[in-house]
């Protein structure tokens, strides 16, 4: 556990990434932390995830993206467990994904239940977190299919009918933010859903509305749209959609209701419902409106925090 009292020093690998940053953002704001530095450095170098590991008193992982194909999220929790183990950090909070499991469809959720797997084998103090899709002004999901519509006539979508219940980065930060200090969340997996399950269907042309440019979306079926994902796979860069994510969304995206949720960590989704789907509705709109996008790849280096004394109950 963190210490109750004293300097806390707060490591958050990927601090510069989508869910880095709001999490970042929310200590910052509500811890009042002094300092912040982003160092760059190669996490999958032992040596290097050792020397930012020691000294801190907790290391949260947030959600990394990953590219299309084959997928190994096994090797870099085992090297984060490892430095925290090596350097005597034991609280560890780690974000995962809705729907992972060892005999999940996809290489993805199959390698992410193996990096949950390799994080709980450490024996640490672990909490770990599973979304669905995430969205905000600077995610690449709605501002990707914002930006589609924006060129495209028409939108054949394949995985229509896949089931997704988003939810907003502000929320999952909140949530990793809430369970920092929280003894009775060690040992716990938390599923971070939205209030309400969309297809993805209905997200895609919610996309198109609120950026101002809706086009027709029709499904396609299973058969071309295996073709239409291998065809994606042999351009250039990362896929917009590969075969595996195909597979991925024959699991639905939403909560199972068998783990504690956003609830348990006090965060109330019905009371700022209004305020998400303005986030929505802003994430999309701004592209539309020609705004600077965020979302661009970048290098997602750690953040360090070192947090002051806590003031006395007075």
């Amino acid at each position: 556990m963190i210490p109750p009292e004293g300097p806390r020093r707060i490591l958050v690998l990927g601090g510069s990434g989508f869910v880095g940053r709001s999490v970042c953002e929310r200590l910052v704001a509500l811890r009042h932390l002094p300092t912040l530095a982003l160092p760059a450095a190669d996490l999958r170098d032992d040596a290097t995830l050792a020397a930012l590991v020691a000294g801190h008193d907790a290391v949260i992982h947030p959600q990394q993206p990953a590219g299309a194909g084959r997928f190994d999220h096994c090797r870099p929790r085992r090297l984060v467990a490892a430095a925290c183990r090596a350097q005597g950090v034991r609280r560890l909070l780690h974000v995962s994904a809705l729907g992972v499991a060892p005999d999940a469809p996809s290489d993805y959720l199959r390698s992410k239940a193996a990096g949950e797997a390799a994080l709980l084998a450490a024996g640490l103090d672990l909490t770990i977190f599973r979304p669905s899709v995430i969205f905000g002004a600077a995610d690449r999901f709605m501002n990707t299919f914002a930006r589609l519509q924006s060129l495209a006539p028409v939108v054949p979508l394949a995985g229509a009918s896949a089931r997704f219940q988003p939810v907003w980065v502000e929320d999952v930060a909140a949530a990793i933010v809430a369970a920092l200090d929280r003894p009775e969340t060690i040992g716990r997996t938390y599923e971070c859903a939205g209030p309400a399950e969309f297809t993805l269907a209905e997200l895609v042309r919610l996309a198109g509305t609120w950026a101002g440019h809706p086009r027709p979306v029709f499904g396609l079926p299973d058969g071309i749209a295996g073709l239409q994902a291998r065809l994606m796979e042999c351009l250039p860069g990362e896929p917009l959609l590969s075969r595996d994510n195909l597979r991925s969304m024959q699991v639905p995206n939403v909560a199972t209701g068998t783990l504690p949720g956003l609830a348990a960590l006090g965060i109330d989704r019905r009371r700022a419902g209004a305020l998400r789907g303005g986030a929505m509705r802003r994430c999309t709109a701004s592209y539309g409106a020609g705004a600077r996008r965020r979302d661009a790849p970048r290098a997602s280096p750690p953040c360090r925090f070192l947090t002051p004394r806590r003031p006395a109950a007075g």
